[in-house]
């Protein structure tokens, strides 16, 4: 590729970088002000330009925005040289130095260090640079590698938590236990926000789109925190909560704990006497596609029945038994209270005698702010004949509908014999066009268009009308309804769901059948 020409009028630019692990360090001599003060006084009186990166890390370019300010600089002619402290602030990264400073000579800037006694003018210089990088770049993979043992070593010895991203629920505060200190997880003002979370998904007819409402209906604080502020700043979605639901962070593990992560083939670092019931785990993955758990310091937020069930559940993702025998109503998972919006559970249970007797549970008392109205006393027998009731004269409402919207209509009849007019009209004067003169030309061309505009609003509110009385196809529904006897309970249950938004129920206002048809 041919070489630019060294432009002769740039000025020298200054380049300073520290990373967040130079700082960690207390390297003083690479900080900002020490890279500085020795670039500017190696320039001396010529002009020059600082372009500094602060908490930049040297393995890419991407993420430093005066780097690619200066980049730009370098093409549109303006730098002549550019002088670094050491080629590490340049970049660790061996292949992408090589692409920049092959760029850089095209546009025949120069790389000067202040640390490395040559510059890129030569080969010699290039040689040693290149040398000098690939040592940084095999120090920063023996870094990171290093980094990641230690991690794994601390996290097989101790309980304490590891860093990372901050854990919805907890905050670490610095701790000494068995004679080492680190950082131990205690509850946030969000821990009760996962408590409730994991008390209402352990049953399926709450949705995650159900709980996030709930908490946030309930003034539960729900805000999710960030690593770099530490506070919540938004709600939870249904993915985060998701986590959070199988996250064995939060688990009183007990020895049913022990055994599920057993049963999953997980290396437990811990013996069974270990699971209290009373501390949280750590999941570590491990190589070639293992895990190891870990006995934390901190207290979990659920106890281990809960955290199970909620497991079971997360790896059926079933929000209906798939057999209808095993339902204890065709309406489960549409009933709610209508007092607190909470779903209704159908339990039945027998008495001594060995009679069942069913009756409706109002998961809204079981949560922080339980429902505040007594027991509900309507029977699910008595909701299941009254919804079918409905259901019929829904069906009966609809084919009404759809017989009114089969009857000729007077209106529409009328909107019809308009257009065909005003179609008549607009052909009869474009017959007239060819022999009209210029004034007459313009009065037909006129009157032509405000036609087109009438005849199109009446198409426009023909078309409403027809939105308006098309009528819903019962066909699919009638036939099942009529053998409504001879379903089974999930048939019955499939067929209400196609028809029906919710129930809502209450001693006080009875039964209301919202349709979603």
């Amino acid at each position: 590729m041919k070489k630019i020409t060294k432009p002769t009028n740039g000025i020298t630019a200054i380049y300073v970088r520290r990373s967040v692990s130079d700082k960690d360090k207390g390297n003083n001599s690479l900080s900002i002000a020490a890279q500085k003060e020795e670039c500017v006084k190696f320039v001396g009186d010529c002009e020059y330009r600082i372009y500094c990166d602060d908490g930049k890390s040297g393995k890419d370019i991407a993420h430093r925005p005066e780097f690619q300010a200066m980049m730009h600089d370098a093409r549109e002619g303006l730098i002549s040289r550019i002088i670094v402290k050491k080629y590490d602030r340049f970049s660790r990264n061996m292949r992408e130095y090589l692409n920049i400073t092959d760029e850089l000579d095209r546009y025949g800037v120069t790389v000067y260090s202040l640390s490395e006694p040559f510059n890129t003018e030569t080969k010699e210089g290039s040689m040693m640079r290149n040398n000098l990088l690939n040592f940084a770049e095999f120090e920063r993979e023996t870094i990171a590698a290093r980094v990641a043992d230690a991690f794994q070593t601390k996290a097989r010895e101790t309980g304490f938590y590891q860093g990372g991203k901050v854990q919805f629920g907890y905050t670490p505060e610095r701790r000494t236990i068995n004679g080492k200190t680190g950082s131990v997880l205690v509850p946030s003002e969000n821990a009760e926000a996962v408590r409730v979370a994991y008390d209402l998904y352990q049953h399926p007819e709450n949705s995650l789109t159900d709980i996030i409402k709930y908490l946030a209906d309930n003034g539960i604080n729900a805000s999710r925190p960030t690593p770099r502020t530490k506070t919540g700043i938004s709600n939870l979605d249904r993915s985060h909560l998701s986590r959070i639901l199988e996250n064995p962070l939060y688990v009183r593990a007990d020895k049913e704990v022990y055994r599920y992560f057993l049963s999953k083939g997980y290396e437990l670092l811990d013996d069974v006497e270990a699971y209290d019931g009373i501390h949280g785990l750590f999941v570590h993955a491990g190589g070639e596609g293992t895990h190891f758990v870990k006995v934390a310091y901190h207290e979990g937020l659920v106890d281990g029945d809960v955290w199970l069930r909620v497991q079971d559940r997360k790896s059926h993702q079933s929000k209906f038994p798939s057999n209808g025998k095993a339902m204890n109503s065709w309406l489960v998972g549409m009933v709610k209270c209508a007092c607190c919006g909470y779903a209704m559970h159908f339990n039945h249970s027998p008495n001594q005698s060995g009679k069942i007797y069913y009756r409706f549970i109002d998961y809204g008392k079981f949560t922080l702010n339980g429902c505040t109205t007594p027991p509900i006393k309507l029977k699910p027998k008595q909701v299941e004949d009254t919804v079918l009731n409905e259901m019929r004269k829904r069906i009966e409402q609809l084919n009404i509908e759809k017989h009114e919207a089969s009857k000729p209509d007077a209106e529409t009849d009328s909107i019809k014999t308009e257009i065909i007019r005003i179609d008549s009209e607009i052909q009869k004067l474009m017959e007239k066009l060819a022999d009209a003169d210029s004034v007459l030309f313009d009065y037909i061309q006129k009157r032509v268009s405000a036609l087109h505009e009438q005849k199109s609003e009446l198409e426009k509110k023909m078309q409403t009308m027809s939105r308006k009385r098309r009528a819903i196809d019962t066909k699919p529904l009638e036939e099942p309804m009529k053998q409504w006897d001879k379903l089974t309970v999930q048939e019955k249950h499939d067929l209400a769901a196609a028809m029906i938004e919710v129930v809502l129920i209450s001693d006080e206002t009875g039964i209301e059948v919202k349709f979603s048809i």
